[in-house]
């Protein structure tokens, strides 16, 4: 048995992405984020929808058009493909540990 909030990487000038689980139709991955955003012109434009939860800490979510959403501990969303979106701020004293779900 594992458990998300253990063994949480200790280089926190990056941000960390784990695949969970992976196969041809979904994807479940853990991000750790320490603070970081994405770059200014970072937008993700992905092919697969994206369900994703905050589990600890929080991050601000950015969409073409300029919407903006806050995630604390227990809020989620879901994106759909070809959604623009970046991450603008997350958590600078605690770990934002997000869980996302990539499905087609």
């Amino acid at each position: 048995m594992k458990n998300i909030f253990f063994q949480l990487p200790k280089d926190k000038s990056l941000e960390h992405f784990s695949d969970i689980v992976k196969s041809d139709i979904v994807r479940i991955e853990r991000i750790v984020s320490n603070g970081q955003s994405s770059p200014e012109q970072g937008w993700y434009n992905q092919e697969e929808h994206e369900w994703v939860i905050v589990l600890s800490g929080y991050g601000i979510l950015e969409f073409d058009g300029g919407e903006r959403v806050r995630l604390e501990a227990g809020d989620f969303l879901e994106i759909r493909a070809g959604r623009l979106h970046r991450v603008v701020e997350t958590c600078v004293d605690q770990a934002t540990i997000w869980l996302a779900i990539f499905y087609k």
